[in-house]
């Protein structure tokens, strides 16, 4: 499975602030042989099962320091929400991400925190010169606050550098395998 970094899709939802943010990424991947259409709820779903093992063990370490500075971790709503009656509607939340819109195609999740703002677009795009392929991409935004959110995205950029391309070939195994298990990919 080719995942590749791509320019940021101007058809996201996103695009239109595009200038007003401190960091943007994108990555894209295949959903091949497969003529159906996946539902924008399908991939925001397999989104919260698609993390690598050793990803979510360091957003748990994440979740430890940044509570400490009085951060947003998520805890709060973590206990009490269940991905399977997870509608993926504007206002739903699962953990820290909050689901800030929605077309047919795209989702749009992310959260906003005093050290900084971030969305994450999960946007399906079918190929118009053939019917049966389509792809994934995943695109990153960020808003710095203050010192504080620069700071805290010097370590994580790196790793986000390699979390999102993992978590993309997992969603896409999950979708058409049609698995909602979580894939360990080291």
């Amino acid at each position: 499975m080719n995942i590749k970094k791509v320019e940021f899709p101007q058809e996201s939802i996103l695009s239109q602030g595009k200038n007003n943010f401190d960091y943007i990424d994108s990555f894209e991947g295949e959903l091949a042989n497969n003529p159906q259409r996946f539902s924008i709820e399908e991939v925001g779903k397999a989104f919260f099962t698609s993390g690598p093992k050793w990803g979510k063990e360091m957003f748990a370490f994440r979740n430890k320091v940044v509570g400490l500075l009085g951060l947003k971790t998520g805890a709060e709503v973590e206990k009490t929400q269940n991905i399977e009656n997870f509608k993926c509607e504007v206002g739903d939340r699962v953990g820290l991400f909050k689901v800030f819109d929605k077309t047919c195609n795209e989702i749009i999740l992310g959260e906003d925190d005093k050290h900084l703002d971030f969305r994450i677009s999960l946007m399906i795009d079918q190929k118009q010169d053939l019917k049966d392929l389509n792809s994934l991409t995943i695109s990153t935004t960020v808003k710095f606050h203050n010192w504080l959110g620069i700071l805290y995205f010097l370590p994580v950029r790196p790793f986000h550098k390699l979390i999102v391309p993992a978590m993309l070939k997992n969603i896409i195994c999950q979708l058409e395998n049609g698995s909602p298990t979580v894939l360990n990919t080291n």
